[in-house]
């Protein structure tokens, strides 16, 4: 029995929804960059459903592509927010200053 497209798009709609929710109302820095994972794996998630739709592979292989890039952004923002930690002691956002004038 094979799951319809709709349910894929679906599941999809529901995670950029929480990711997009997750975004807007966190102050945590680290709850953000979880959140932007979150919209990732929709995308991502919709490339393969297409992709399985159609019979063809090479959505497949833009989500490879993407899934690298996902953990490449990850890293460089893990290390920026290390960093803002040892200099201001939090990853709250709204306790930040340091950028401002």
């Amino acid at each position: 029995m094979a799951i319809a497209l709709s349910a894929y798009l679906s599941l999809s709609a529901v995670l950029f929804t929480i990711g997009l929710v997750g975004i807007m109302t966190q102050t945590n820095a680290i709850r953000i960059l979880m959140s932007v994972e979150i919209l990732l794996n929709s995308a991502n998630l919709n490339l393969v459903a297409f992709s399985s739709y159609n019979n063809d592979m090479s959505g497949q292989v833009f989500v490879l592509f993407s899934i690298a890039i996902a953990a490449a952004e990850a890293v460089v923002g893990f290390a920026i927010l290390m960093n803002l930690y040892r200099r201001m002691g939090t990853i709250e956002l709204d306790k930040m200053n340091i950028l401002r004038w």
